[in-house]
């Protein structure tokens, strides 16, 4: 397990995490201005209906068709906004960003797969994962008791001349 590539993966993960969400975001706020616009047109339509049912009281049908009609429009217009604001985001972008994401999702759990490769070899042959880390230990230790020795009779020789 390298943590270069644990590190350089995380990053890539959180960066493609951070352009799908702003993806979505940018969809979301598009989406909720073009429906609160088709709102507003739907309201101005609901007030020309009721203008139109006062005109149709007041006077006969001059007025009433054209107030009618306004309204029709206005409905009209306020459900093509709405059929809009509905769309699916643009395909290309939230692919790609969902490719990217996933690949680097298979690469940490191929890392964390090696990982546990790794901490169960330990686990199961204890000795595999010390010897390597033991032997240059054991070199010195032999190196340092060798020298230790052959000093050790020059100078029980240089007590025994005094």
């Amino acid at each position: 397990m390298n943590t270069e590539n644990v590190v350089k993966h995380l990053r890539v993960l959180w960066r493609t995490d951070r352009i799908i969400a702003d993806i979505r975001l940018r969809h979301l706020l598009i989406g909720l201005g073009l429906r609160a616009f088709a709102a507003l047109i739907a309201a101005f339509g609901l007030l020309m209906l009721e203008l139109s049912a006062y005109f149709a009281l007041v006077q006969i049908w001059s007025a009433i068709a054209a107030a009618a009609i306004l309204g029709a429009v206005n409905f009209a217009i306020a459900a093509a906004l709405f059929l809009i604001a509905g769309r699916a985001p643009s395909g290309r972008d939230i692919e790609l960003a969902n490719e990217i994401h996933d690949t680097s999702i298979e690469a940490l759990q191929l890392e964390a797969r090696a990982l546990q490769a790794q901490v169960s070899g330990a686990v199961h042959h204890p000795l595999s994962t010390l010897v390597p880390t033991l032997l240059p230990l054991i070199s010195i230790v032999v190196k340092n008791l060798r020298t230790a020795a052959k000093t050790a009779p020059d100078a029980d020789s240089a007590k025994a001349r005094s």
